[in-house]
């Protein structure tokens, strides 16, 4: 294979299809009152990232479940744990990104902000995909939110019914001979996999990932409350949620209650 640009009908722009990505900024503040809002562009820039990183932790985390639900021996162990290493990294970059929306001060926020409604976050249907993926499920949040279009409600439909990372984590323990039938059998068999590190080694680093999953999502939910509480303090949000009070009511949130059980068991 030979590389170069000369008679290439490829280009960086176009693999990367930017036209189209840098014209989906387009902001509702300005008009025939004026120019937008100057920092209009950096709260949708920021909010397109999260979508395009939670469209590749959706991609990540399907296949690590997928690899685990294979289980052992024939299994891909090995392949979904460095898939969630990397979304683990992905992750702190959701975290980290706060600090460049925190640049917006709240008076800049509130030059654009009634323009936004009744357009939300809590409208998110990737981020919803991802809690349910996660073992979050949550079938009242379609019921609760009646805009969704019919290919949004197939999705969440479908994630709904599809196994979660801990239902393949679960497989895997089962192919391994430990017995997860009840969720007392599940911690003894994670007791075993802790005591035994040197038969279990796989198992346990899956473990060990699915928790550091947990804590890192954790993390972003407070880290996104308090970047919340600061913006716009205990307003409402736009689309009509309580804002900052709903957001704090998700952060005892875990997608893995056993796993941080096994802490106290040890």
């Amino acid at each position: 294979m030979s590389f170069g640009e000369q008679g290439a009908q490829l280009t960086y722009g176009s693999y990367l299809q930017l036209p189209t990505l840098l014209g989906a900024q387009r902001c509702e503040s300005g008009g025939g009152d004026g120019p937008p809002a100057h920092d209009e562009l950096l709260f949708i820039t920021i909010h397109q990232v999260y979508e395009l990183w939670f469209q590749q932790l959706l991609h990540e985390v399907g296949a690590a479940r997928d690899a685990m639900a294979a289980g052992v021996p024939g299994g891909r162990l090995w392949w979904a744990q460095h898939l969630l290493q990397r979304v683990h990294v992905i992750e702190r970059t959701l975290v980290q990104q706060v600090d460049v929306l925190e640049t917006m001060t709240p008076q800049d926020f509130l030059e654009f902000r009634q323009r936004l409604a009744p357009a939300s976050g809590f409208q998110s249907v990737q981020f919803r995909e991802l809690e349910f993926v996660s073992g979050a499920k949550d079938a009242g949040y379609v019921e609760r939110f009646r805009g969704l279009t019919p290919d949004e409600q197939a999705r969440l439909a479908r994630r709904l019914e599809e196994p979660t990372l801990w239902d393949a984590f679960l497989a895997a323990l089962s192919s391994a001979g430990l017995d997860v039938g009840t969720d007392e059998q599940a911690a003894a068999s994670l007791r075993t996999v802790a005591h035994d590190r040197d038969t279990y080694a796989a198992l346990w680093a899956l473990a060990e990932a699915l928790l550091q999953h947990d804590e890192l999502a954790a993390s972003w939910r407070a880290r996104h409350v308090v970047m919340v509480e600061r913006m716009i303090g205990a307003k409402s949000g736009t689309g009509g949620s309580s804002g900052s009070t709903y957001l704090r009511s998700r952060l005892p949130l875990q997608y893995y209650p056993l796993l941080w059980e096994l802490r106290s068991n040890l």
